[in-house]
C-alpha cells in the first residue's frame, strides 16, 4: 500500500487517472527528504519515468474516449504493480502530463532490483488494452528512464535527469529502458557547471551543427536536410540536441542557443545547390518573443539564404502557448515564404483540433510511428489514419526514422512524400552534406 507520508502529501490529483499530479509528486519528494533523520545519510529513493509514445495516434484511430481509457488503464496497472512489488516501501505514482508517468519509491534498492522492476512494469503496460465498446485491443509501447536519487537532488533535478534520459531513449532505436547519466558525481560536471560551460561553448562557436539528409520517398532524390546540434563536452562527453536545450532552459538561454544554431545552419545552407531545403527547429521560447518573426528574417538575410528554401519545425509544445499568438507569429513567418512543419507528430499528446488552426504545411511523423509498422496490424491502421488525415487537411508528410526499404515502400504507398533516416543517410557535417549533394 502507499505509505501514509505519500497519502498525506497528495493534495491534488490528476483529473483523468486519479493518480497524484506533478505538484503532489514534488511535494511528496520534498517531504520525504525533509523528514529523513539527520545523520542517517541521504534519503534512499529510486525513481522511474514511464513515457508512452503514440498516445495521440490512438485518439486519431479510435477516438478520444479510447485514448483516455488507455491512460486510465495504464495508471491502474502502475498502481497495482507498485502495490504488489513495493508493499514494504513508501511510494508514489503520478501522471505528469500526456502519456508521462512518474513512480518514486523511498527504499534502498539495488540497481539490479530497480532495473528488474522497470522491465516487469514495461511488460505489464505493453499487455494489450481492450478498446471500450468494441472487440479491438490497443497496445502501448512504454519507454522507461531510471535513476537512483543522490544527495542534493531535489524534485526538479530528478525530473530533469529523467527527462534527459527519456529524450535519449526516444532519439535512439531499440532500447526501452535506460539509466540517467550521473551528472554531479565525482569527475562529472554539475548542472550549474554545465550551464556555464554551455554559454562559453556558444560564445566560442563550439556547438557543432550536423545535417540529417531528407529524401523523396518516390524517387530517393535528395531534397534537403534538417539541422541538428551536438556538443562535445570535455568531461560529460557528447551531448545531443535534446539535452543541450534542457541545459539551456535551466540557464534561461534557450533563445540564445536556438539563434546560434539557426545562424550556423543558415550560413551553411547558403552554400547549397539551388533547390535543396533547410529545416530548422524552433522552440516555444522563440515563438513567445514579440519580435521573433522579424529577428529571424534578419538572421536569414544576413546569412544570404533564400526564404523560400526554409522550413521551420515546431513541436506540440507550442500548443501550450497562447494559440492566437502562435498563429499570428507563424502567419508572419509565412509572409516571408517560410514553410512550417509540425515535428515529432505521434510521440506525445496532441489536440488534433489545432491542426486546422495552425498554418502548417508539413506533418512530420515521429520515428515511433514506423517502429512496429510492418509487424502490427494496429500500428498500420494508426499510420494509415494519420496519413489519411494529413491528405484531408492538405498537409504533406515527412516520415522520420526510416531504416529499411520495406518501411520506405509502405510509407510511399500510403501517399507520404518525404523521409529521413539511416536508410538514406545518417546525420553528417556540412562539408559531408555538400559532397552528398554534389554526388547526387
Amino acid at each position: 500500500m502507499r505509505s501514509l507520508a505519500a497519502q498525506d502529501m497528495m493534495q491534488t490529483r490528476d483529473g483523468l487517472t486519479g493518480l497524484a499530479d506533478q505538484a503532489s509528486a514534488r511535494e511528496t519528494i520534498a517531504h520525504w527528504q525533509a523528514d529523513w533523520p539527520r545523520g542517517a545519510g541521504p534519503c534512499p529513493m529510486h525513481a522511474m519515468l514511464v513515457t508512452l509514445g503514440r498516445i495521440d495516434t490512438v485518439n486519431v484511430a479510435f477516438g478520444q474516449r479510447a485514448g483516455d481509457a488507455a491512460l486510465i488503464e495504464v495508471a491502474r496497472r502502475i498502481t497495482t504493480f507498485a502495490a504488489d512489488e513495493l508493499e514494504t516501501s513508501a511510494w508514489i505514482a503520478a501522471r505528469l502530463n500526456g502519456g508521462n508517468f512518474l513512480l518514486v519509491a523511498r527504499e534502498e534498492l539495488s540497481r539490479e532490483r530497480w532495473l528488474w522492476l522497470a522491465e516487469a512494469l514495461a511488460d505489464a503496460i505493453a499487455t494489450p488494452i481492450r478498446h471500450p465498446g468494441s472487440a479491438a485491443r490497443l497496445r502501448m509501447w512504454p519507454r522507461i528512464a531510471l535513476m537512483r536519487v543522490r544527495e542534493g537532488d531535489d524534485a526538479g533535478a530528478i525530473l530533469d535527469r529523467l527527462g534527459e534520459a527519456a529524450s535519449a531513449l526516444h532519439a535512439g532505436s531499440g532500447r526501452r529502458i535506460a539509466w540517467t547519466v550521473s551528472t554531479g558525481a565525482a569527475g562529472s560536471p554539475s548542472h550549474r557547471q554545465l550551464e556555464a560551460d554551455l554559454l562559453r561553448a556558444i560564445d566560442r562557436d563550439e556547438i557543432e551543427v550536423l545535417f540529417q539528409p531528407q529524401f523523396l520517398l518516390a524517387s530517393g532524390a535528395l531534397i534537403g536536410a534538417e539541422a541538428l546540434a551536438r556538443w562535445q563536452h570535455p568531461e560529460a562527453g557528447l551531448i545531443g540536441g535534446e539535452t543541450l536545450f534542457l541545459i539551456a532552459g535551466r540557464a534561461d538561454h534557450t533563445a540564445h542557443l536556438s539563434r546560434h544554431i539557426a545562424g550556423r545552419a543558415l550560413a551553411a545552407a547558403a552554400r547549397w545547390p539551388a533547390g535543396l531545403r533547410l529545416s530548422v527547429n524552433v522552440t516555444p521560447e522563440d515563438l513567445s518573443a514579440d519580435n521573433f518573426a522579424t529577428e529571424f528574417a534578419r538572421l536569414v538575410e544576413r546569412a544570404g539564404c533564400a526564404f523560400d528554401r526554409l522550413t521551420l519545425e515546431i513541436t506540440e509544445q507550442v500548443l501550450l502557448l497562447d494559440l492566437e499568438r502562435t498563429c499570428l507569429v507563424l502567419d508572419q513567418l509565412k509572409l516571408f515564404g517560410i514553410q512550417i512543419a509540425l515535428d515529432d507528430f505521434g510521440a506525445g499528446y496532441c489536440n488534433f483540433r489545432y491542426l486546422k488552426m495552425l498554418p502548417v504545411d508539413y506533418l512530420k511523423l515521429d520515428r515511433e510511428m514506423v517502429e512496429g509498422l510492418l509487424d502490427d496490424e494496429r500500428d498500420r491502421a494508426v499510420f494509415q489514419g494519420i496519413a489519411a488525415m494529413a491528405r484531408a487537411l492538405g498537409l504533406r508528410v515527412i516520415v522520420e526514422g526510416i531504416e529499411t526499404t520495406s518501411q520506405r515502400d509502405f510509407c510511399a504507398k500510403e501517399g507520404c512524400e518525404y523521409y529521413q533516416g539511416f536508410l538514406g543517410a545518417e546525420p553528417m557535417s556540412g562539408d559531408a552534406f555538400l559532397a552528398l549533394a554534389a554526388a547526387g
